[in-house]
């Protein structure tokens, strides 16, 4: 057996140097016992590294190079064993980095994200403390890395901190920056960091005052945001009772519109609740769209209509069936005999799904995890409005009031009774009819709507 040792857990230089002798050599990965600085060598191995007497020339791809830069600053004390044995692999097969199914690969993979993770959480986390030290001012910082990642994020700090005296304490080492050079230290403790600072009472009101309860979304935070770095950083001693709040506003809420008597709901609560989904953020589609379409109309209206998405008018006017659907809709209630100002009209998807085509947004159609995120704004709608009578205005409307895909040509047409002790009609979304490719039946698929919506008002009397 041969014994590598490394000066550091990071070495990838000296890693390197020595795989790329190694190979050359051609030692298996069998024979070689990796090990760093002055850790206790292996029991078995007993021999030095050798140098080949005529190297045989080789090369790798960029993607191995920058695989083996990051995974290697994985804890796992394998990492140096297997980089190397998938070094050797690529000698004979150089396009088996490019294999996503090979265990080795994914192995290797799966550690380099778990790395990267690490890292953004260190950029993210750290929290620095005012502290008087060397007759000046410096700011000192506790983190506890899972990796071997705090060489590697010196830079970060360095260029994001530069006019700044600080030192980032580790279990591992620690960093020291003067506003000119960086030096390395010894590893530290938490208790050689500061606790908190008159700075942090300024930062915990700041960040209690924009915690926004419909922002909130406890499960995805702790993935990002796990309890062990809460200790460390001054606005996490706050959010229990943040979350406790956001949890008690929501109900109140809820009650507040469940204590109302029917015919005379909370206009204040309606008002509320708008409030709350313009910051809506339970899916991606927030990001894209350009503001959130909330449901409008009377909030005592006894016929509510729930249409799928907002469309491209509706995303930039801020307002439900505003475009050609909604001019088709319009013409339809009007021909049913609905007064449509005496009636509520929302979506079952609160923001604009897109694709973009040049300058055209293109409709997409929301899927089953979007639909779901916005079924708490339905239900509270709902709870507000207390409609006798929804209208589901094609599949996705339907799918959101009866939380079950249906098919709209068995269901349509008919009162169902819903469990909250409404009822529920199915129709077709009107953008069906401008989507007709065969305009010679628009007019009887528009007449068909219109007897639908006639069925749906006729049922309230």
């Amino acid at each position: 057996m041969r014994v590598v040792s490394l000066a550091d857990e990071d070495d990838f230089e000296g890693w390197r140097d020595a795989a790329r002798a190694l190979v050359q050599a051609r030692v298996p990965a069998s024979e070689l016992v990796w090990q760093v600085g002055d850790a206790p060598v292996d029991l078995f191995g007993d021999e030095a590294v050798l140098a080949p007497a005529a190297p045989a020339p080789f090369r790798v791809s960029r993607a191995f190079v920058d695989l083996a830069q990051t995974a290697i600053l994985h804890a796992d004390p394998q990492r140096f064993a297997l980089l190397y044995t998938l070094l050797t692999g690529l000698i004979d097969q150089p396009k088996r980095i490019e294999d996503r199914a090979d265990p080795l690969v994914r192995r290797l993979e799966e550690m380099a994200k778990a790395v990267r993770r690490d890292v953004h959480k260190m950029r993210a986390f750290v929290r620095f403390r005012e502290t008087e030290a060397d007759g000046g001012t410096r700011f000192v910082a506790w983190f506890e890395p899972e990796h071997h990642i705090v060489r590697a994020n010196a830079r970060f700090f360095v260029d994001r901190f530069t006019n700044m005296r600080w030192s980032i304490l580790t279990p591992e080492l620690s960093l020291h920056w003067d506003g000119d050079t960086l030096q390395e230290g010894p590893p530290a403790t938490k208790a050689d960091a500061p606790e908190g600072d008159p700075i942090e009472e300024v930062w915990k009101t700041y960040y209690a005052s924009i915690f926004n309860p419909a922002r909130l979304k406890t499960g995805a935070m702790l993935k990002e945001m796990p309890r062990k770095y809460w200790k460390n950083m001054p606005e996490t001693a706050l959010v229990k009772d943040l979350i406790a709040g956001a949890r008690a506003r929501e109900t109140a809420m809820v009650e507040t519109a469940q204590a109302t008597p029917a015919g005379s709901n909370s206009q204040a609560a309606w008002a509320a609740l708008r409030d709350e989904a313009m910051h809506c953020t339970r899916c991606h589609l927030y990001q894209h769209a350009t503001q959130t379409v909330f449901g409008e109309g009377p909030v005592d209206a006894r016929l509510m209509f729930v249409g799928e998405q907002p469309g491209d008018q509706e995303d930039l006017a801020g307002k439900p069936f505003v475009g050609p659907a909604g001019q088709m809709f319009d013409r339809a209630v009007t021909q049913a005999g609905i007064d449509r100002r005496t009636v509520y009209v929302t979506n079952a998807v609160k923001h604009f799904k897109f694709e973009p085509r040049g300058k055209r947004r293109i409709h997409s159609k929301p899927d089953a995890g979007e639909i779901s995120a916005c079924r708490w704004w339905y239900e509270q709608e709902r709870l507000i409005v207390r409609p006798e009578m929804t209208v589901a205005l094609g599949a996705t409307a339907a799918r959101q009031m009866l939380g079950k895909t249906v098919t709209i040509s068995r269901e349509r047409g008919r009162a169902i009774d819903l469990p909250d002790g409404g009822r529920g009609w199915i129709t077709i979304h009107p953008s069906f009819l401008l989507r007709m490719p065969d305009k010679s039946r628009v007019e009887d698929e528009f007449a068909a709507f219109v007897e639908d919506l006639k069925g749906a008002a006729a049922s309230l009397r």
